[in-house]
């Protein structure tokens, strides 16, 4: 059994300590908002915050982050409200299929988080997440509503 603080709530899991938090968050415990993109932390879709940090889940063993608050982007809004990143891709229309915004926001959220007001360079820098349907100006343009 692992235990995990998910969205503040503590969830016990019967898995193999080494199955990737991914598949714990969407298998074990019905998280379906994180994706699965690659498998190979390339692509990002199934980042989620794990202490604050970006962390892409699909080559996180469960074990690594038993003792980790971790936030998922089910956990992002505060109740009815939703995060100023998530409320910044609505308002620039960034999604068209969606599969991979998920993981987007909340790289972005955590970049926000360390850099209020993050330059063009910094957002190529720390946002590496792949959207297959290239909608990038429109991901810049809402991260920068989004800044502070």
């Amino acid at each position: 059994m692992v235990t995990l603080k998910i969205n503040g709530k503590s969830h016990q899991v019967d898995v193999e300590e080494d199955t990737p938090l991914l598949w714990v968050l969407r298998d074990s415990l019905g998280l379906t908002g994180t994706k699965f993109g690659c498998g190979v932390a390339a692509c990002g879709a199934c980042t989620v915050h794990v202490d604050g940090v970006a962390t892409r889940t699909c080559v996180t063993p469960v074990s690594d982050v038993a003792d980790a608050e971790i936030t998922t982007i089910e956990g992002l809004a505060q109740g009815e409200t939703l995060h100023r990143v998530q409320q910044a891709w609505l308002d620039a229309q960034v999604p068209q299929c969606g599969y991979c915004q998920s993981g987007m926001i909340m790289a972005v959220a955590a970049l926000l988080k360390e850099t209020p007001k993050p330059t063009d360079a910094e957002i190529d820098e720390a946002i590496t997440n792949v959207c297959r349907c290239g909608t990038y100006q429109r991901v810049r343009k809402a991260i920068h509503a989004a800044s502070a």
